[in-house]
Parts: C-alpha cells; structure tokens; sequence
C-alpha cells in the first residue's frame, strides 16, 4: 500500500536550515489543462530544482511537508498534482476516489504536467533554477525515472519504490532505458510484493545495456512505503534513503 493520508515524510524539520517561504499554486500544462502545486523555496533562492511526483494519491501533506524538508536544504522543490483534467484543482478529502483517476492519467499527460513544474522552477517566478532533478514514489517513482526521457533537460531522477515494467500496455521504465537521458537512482523495497527482484534486476541489465548511469538499491525487508516516520522499524532504511538522495542530488548538481 502507499502512504496513509496522515504520513509525514521521516526526515525532522532541520533546526540549522535556510529560512523557507511556500505557497499553493496552479500550474497550466501545454494542453491547457490547469493543475493543483505546492511550491517551496529559500528564502535567498535556489540554483536547483525538484519536481516531486506523489504516488497514486496524488498531492496531499506528505508531498508538502517534503518539497518544505528540501527547501530548508537549499533546493526549490514543486510537488504537484496528477488530476488536474479530471478533478480539479481543489483541495480534497480522505474519501477522494484517487484509483479512478489514476486510470484516466496517462504517460503523456504526466510528461505534459512534469515539463509545467519543470518550467515553473526555471522560471523567475518559480527561482529561476539552473538544474533540475525529479524524485518520486511509488507511481511517482515510475514517471520520475521516464520523465527523463521526455526532453525535459533533467539532471538526474530518484525513484522511492516505482514499478520498472509495462503497465496497461504503456512501456515502462525498463523497456525505455535505452531513452533515459541523465541519471538514475532506485530505491527500491526488498519486501515489496509487486515489485519483485527479477523486475530490478531486469531494470538494472537495462540500464546498463544502455549505457544510463545508475544505482540501485534494494533494501531487504522493507515494505512497499518504507520511507514514513510512522514506520519505526524501517528508520534506519529511510535515513539512509534520504541520505542517498541528498548525495545523488549534489552528485549530480554542475559546479
């Protein structure tokens, strides 16, 4: 299962970081579409930017309170929303029905809704970033991994949990590895029960076949959602998730 509406990211707020500013906004994809974002910042800006894909629930708390953990790190993060065409920008209830709009998504239109927040972290507006990364989870994890693929000038993508396979006929992240134009980390669960070794490992031959700079990591025994400070028996999985994506990110930020 993904996170419960009441997860927060396992990651306390930093005591030493950069003061933050963040707001709701509304972002507008090439086909018009208008769609719900959360955005946050430094106070005195950022040259690097994450899109945050949320999994299959679309945007709620724990995506806010994450793009706030990055901000006070120093990046600019946009967490945004994947149902904008079928529901609306408006805030939402723990009875929102996010299955049945999962199903009306699809690769194009979260490739049209990636390069808006992508725009919007470029833009002045949005702090004028000079390098941008993708991380996502569960759902998000998968486009987070091909939307580098998708012309968007991505330095690199983190993936907390995605699913590497085709699904409902689209290809996915290991079937287009040989498109995948900037770095790759997975972090993946070892106790996952749909995403199976053989499906890391054929992702892994993948993206190595092609050429894709990449790691993945697959922590034993950790459920599908690991990374939720709810979760005490997998703290010490998370805090080294994080700490793999706070390195890959500077890793792979130019000088």
């Amino acid at each position: 299962m993904c996170f419960e509406l009441d997860s927060v990211p396992p990651i306390p707020p930093s005591s030493g970081g950069a003061p933050v500013r963040s707001e709701d906004v509304v972002l507008e994809a090439a086909d018009g579409t208008r769609f719900a974002a959360f955005f946050a910042q430094p106070d005195d800006g950022a040259r690097v930017g994450i899109v945050v894909l949320p999994d299959v629930r679309g945007l709620y708390g724990f995506y806010e309170q994450l793009a706030l953990r990055f901000a006070e790190r120093g990046y600019a993060a946009v967490a945004f929303d994947y149902f904008g065409r079928t529901a609306g920008v408006a805030k939402r209830d723990d009875e929102f029905p996010y299955m049945d709009h999962v199903a009306q998504t699809t690769p194009e239109t979260i490739a049209q809704d990636v390069r808006a927040a992508v725009e919007h972290l470029r833009s002045p507006g949005g702090g004028a970033c000079e390098t941008v990364f993708a991380v996502g989870f569960c759902y998000g994890g998968r486009h987070a991994w091909l939307a580098t693929a998708d012309g968007h000038g991505l330095a690199g993508a983190v993936g907390f949990y995605g699913s590497t396979g085709e699904r409902n006929g689209a290809p996915g992240p290991t079937q287009r590895a040989a498109e995948f134009a900037a770095p790759i980390l997975a972090l993946q669960a070892g106790a996952d029960q749909n995403i199976l070794p053989e499906h890391n490992a054929a992702f892994d031959e993948a993206l190595t076949a092609a050429g894709v700079e990449h790691e993945i990591v697959v922590y034993d025994g950790a459920p599908h959602s690991f990374f939720d400070r709810r979760q005490e028996d997998y703290a010490e999985q998370s805090a080294d998730a994080w700490a793999r994506t706070l390195a890959f990110l500077e890793g792979h930020t130019p000088d």
